[in-house]
């Protein structure tokens, strides 16, 4: 499938640069195929949804995953940037580095403090290269592991923005609290689920007195979800691995609610994709522990949910595609026509859409030749 489909021209205004304050004032557009968007506000959410519906949010938290240093080699020094995307061990992470062209294998890094005098290192972490892989992505072993590795990234890494926010400004303090969702309770994302920032202590409370539940499932959302699509076609992108779980009583909730009649939403494509994952070509939830990479394009067949809230993505995204996938590529396109012309704010800290699934025989006439 051509990756230039799912193009559009986004006005460098709409990029949301701080979330809405408080966070269900957030701006929520219904997208249904067959009808005209609809523009509500997140805190309207309980009004949208039915009694015995469950909305699944992923509980993930983000660590402070982007580590500024340095490399040594022969006496001359270089700037590195570290973006951990993936833990494969106690001491061991896969990341994004930059510059990757003048890493090597065996090379020694250095991470935290300053990089010009040694001298004014207050603290540090080091670690090697054991492995490099294309694109710039690497392995690194760090001398410390476990517990004391979490302390060490907690004290000296970055919140690692996206690029589109963090290319036009600083991460600070307060992006440690944006940037993590009211569910975040277990560590280990370098990115937010971000359609979970915009729940308030409020909001949950309206929807349990209405009748609709929240269940948790984990996804560590890798740095993967940044990388541009540079293939021409979707058969050529590759996507990269995430870890999640979908423990025995949520999917059993999951379950009885569907077989009550009640409807499964999705918080988030990172839910999405790991319910997808898990649920069998019954449509059944099943109990699920382990890495997708999981690449939904549309002809995906849903298994899994009925309805999806997300924010707004990238041109040409695999996220892009992901939501053509389930409401239909032609609605996608004139829901986010409409976004663009009222105003509507994207990407990470922006606005939400509540997506209904539209029929697979409607999205696969669309791309019939």
């Amino acid at each position: 499938m051509r990756v230039d489909l799912f193009d559009f021209d986004l006005p460098e205004a709409c990029i949301a640069l701080r979330p809405a304050d408080p966070r269900d004032s957030a701006r929520l557009l219904e997208v249904e195929p067959g009808r005209a968007p609809r523009d509500h506000v997140v805190r309207d959410l309980p009004s949208l949804l039915r009694r015995g519906d469950v909305l699944v949010v992923n509980d993930t938290r983000v660590i402070p995953a982007r580590l500024d240093g340095y490399r040594e080699r022969e006496g001359s020094r270089v700037k590195v940037q570290a973006l951990l995307h993936q833990r494969e061990g106690d001491a061991t992470w896969r990341a994004f580095a930059r510059p990757g062209k003048k890493l090597s294998e065996g090379d020694r890094l250095r991470f935290g403090g300053a990089v010009e005098n040694d001298a004014c290192l207050f603290s540090a972490l080091e670690a090697t290269i054991v492995e490099k892989g294309e694109g710039g992505e690497i392995v690194l072993r760090f001398d410390l592991s476990g517990p004391a590795l979490d302390d060490a990234i907690l004290t000296l890494g970055h919140m690692p923005l996206p690029p589109y926010i963090a290319g036009k400004r600083p991460e600070d303090e307060r992006d440690r609290q944006d940037y993590q969702t009211l569910f975040a309770t277990k560590s280990g994302a370098v990115a937010a689920p971000t359609a979970g920032l915009h729940f308030t202590p409020d909001l949950t409370s309206r929807l349990g007195a209405a009748g609709i539940g929240i269940a948790r499932v984990t996804l560590h959302v890798g740095a993967g979800t940044f990388l541009p699509v540079k293939a021409d076609d979707t058969r050529d992108h590759r996507m990269h691995a995430e870890w999640g779980e979908v423990d025995g009583a949520t999917a059993a909730r999951l379950n009885a609610a569907r077989a009550a009649g009640g409807r499964i939403v999705c918080v988030g494509t990172t839910s999405l994709r790991l319910l997808e994952s898990a649920t069998d070509e019954q449509g059944v939830v099943q109990p699920w522990s382990g890495s997708t990479a999981i690449f939904i394009t549309p002809g995906h067949r849903f298994r899994s949910a009925d309805l999806l809230m997300t924010n707004f993505h990238l041109p040409r995204s695999t996220l892009f595609m992901l939501v053509s996938a389930f409401s239909g590529l032609a609605t996608m396109r004139a829901a986010y026509a409409h976004a663009i012309a009222t105003g509507y704010r994207f990407y990470s800290y922006g606005d939400a859409s509540l997506l209904h699934r539209a029929p697979p025989e409607t999205i696969d006439q669309e791309f019939i030749p």
